[in-house]
């Protein structure tokens, strides 16, 4: 029997003892036949008898899914080959002889690693099958098909809706939401925050004015209402509207019609209006605090709205959601989302809600911690190449404290600059980026090394 034949069976037996499931195959093709992009799981290729084969057998697993990660048992390998092995992407390079517990402590990171991938591929599958139906509602737990329902059947009706959630569940998006899928979609939508504007131009903001209506008023002004004509006008935080303001917007709600401050001209308006609330309008009617024709000439439909600490399965989309619109806007690549990470979005409460949960992720986009101003700490580029003990160190080790002085050598040589670094060590991106992560190379350090500002070429 082929001797790698029964060391693999042997690096088999380790692993099934350990609870990891394998499978052994003889030669490259029958490998491959079993990979896909789905394969949930780490390639552990020898290389003893295959020497440019198995370069060749990395670069074809690497057609079918760039983030597999394969770990390579060399023998006797020169430096060039176990270099090449590492440009082209493998995960690991494992030097004969090894132990039983380094390789399946390299398996474990490995399939974590694949898990994650996998995972973030699950969710931006996820956002995009949700992007296609047209959907600004992301999430699967049930309040949220509960709500999508909601919003699909209360679009098309041209009637006025209440949203009542929390101070940043989103209501704005749910006013968009039923915008959007309405028949008033090719017309404006209009916001107004009734809390933000001050109560002595609040009425000129909502109405508009003509010229000489008041100290100031030079010229005519179209209001609110009259701007979304055709369209949606969304009122937030309708419950911080002056009372006698209230009782105008009554009758815009009941006659459709506005007059302008300074004019007695009545001008009708084709509008739908959309008001939010954080707080029980019903009890605030009876305290006085709201009019209670008002709460229900408003309280045709209203649509309640889940906060995220009660709906915490939505946690994980959501974020990754928000990290991928923030990659774009920041053009960063995207971090991986770890367990750990994972498990941290879960167990908080998220008082600011969906907008909270926004932040984080922009914050965590940016190398910051998920609620804290200070970013993580990392070594610095001095002393690369150095080992913290005496003994003789495995070619595998040696090589990667060459690699990783190469990498930090080239990025303090363009002061940050990932794009030109790649280019000139001839690697794919996300292999460069991989490899800092690996080595705890973080850009800002090469930045702050050279005491400037240039921060190179944006990827």
């Amino acid at each position: 029997m082929d001797p790698d034949e029964i060391s693999g069976r042997h690096i088999a037996r380790s692993m099934e003892n350990s609870g990891i499931k394998s499978q052994v195959f003889s030669d490259a093709n029958s490998a491959l036949e079993t990979l896909s992009r789905d394969c949930n799981g780490v390639v552990v290729l020898q290389m003893d008898m295959l020497g440019t084969e198995g370069l060749s057998f990395l670069s074809r697993v690497r057609e079918i899914d760039a983030d597999l990660p394969v770990v390579f048992i060399m023998g006797e390998a020169g430096i060039p080959l176990v270099v090449e092995a590492m440009r082209l992407g493998a995960y690991e390079v494992i030097e004969k002889p090894f132990s039983s517990d380094t390789l399946l402590q390299i398996i474990h990171h490995a399939l974590e690693k694949r898990k994650l991938v996998l995972e973030n591929r699950g969710f931006r599958s996820e956002l995009a099958i949700q992007e296609k139906r047209g959907s600004l509602i992301v999430g699967k737990s049930k309040a949220m098909q509960t709500l999508a329902e909601t919003l699909g059947r209360v679009a098309g009706i041209d009637a006025d809706v209440l949203v009542i959630g929390e101070t940043g569940t989103g209501k704005e998006l749910i006013a968009r939401s039923l915008h959007e899928q309405s028949h008033r979609q090719q017309g404006p939508f209009v916001a107004i925050n009734c809390c933000a504007i001050p109560e002595d131009i609040l009425e000129s903001e909502l109405f508009g004015h003509e010229a000489g209506a008041f100290t100031g008023a030079n010229r005519r002004r179209i209001g609110k209402f009259e701007y979304a004509d055709g369209g949606t006008l969304f009122l937030d935080e309708i419950d911080s509207m002056p009372l006698h303001l209230q009782g105008k917007l009554l009758r815009v709600l009941q006659e459709r019609m506005i007059e302008r401050l300074g004019s007695n001209q009545n001008i009708p308006v084709d509008i739908r209006i959309v008001a939010s609330t954080k707080i029980d309008l019903k009890q605030a009617s009876e305290g006085g605090k709201f009019r209670e024709d008002l709460f229900y000439r408003l309280n045709v439909i209203d649509i309640p709205l889940s906060p995220l600490r009660e709906r915490r399965e939505d946690i994980p989309l959501l974020f990754q959601y928000f990290l991928l619109q923030a990659c774009a806007r920041f053009q960063r690549p995207a971090p991986q989302v770890g367990h750990e990470t994972v498990q941290d979005l879960l167990r908080r409460d998220w008082p600011g809600n969906v907008r909270e949960l926004k932040n984080a992720a922009e914050r965590f986009t940016l190398g910051y911690d998920l609620d804290s101003r200070k970013q993580e700490t990392h070594g610095t580029p001095a002393g690369f190449g150095k080992t913290s003990h005496a003994r003789k160190r495995t070619l595998v080790e040696q090589m990667n404290a060459f690699e990783k002085t190469l990498i930090a050598e080239e990025l303090e040589r363009t002061r940050g600059d990932v794009k030109a670094t790649y280019l000139t060590l001839g690697l794919p991106r996300k292999t460069l980026y991989d490899k800092m992560k690996k080595y705890s190379l973080k850009r800002k350090d090469f930045l702050l090394a050279r005491g400037n500002g240039h921060g190179g070429q944006t990827i």
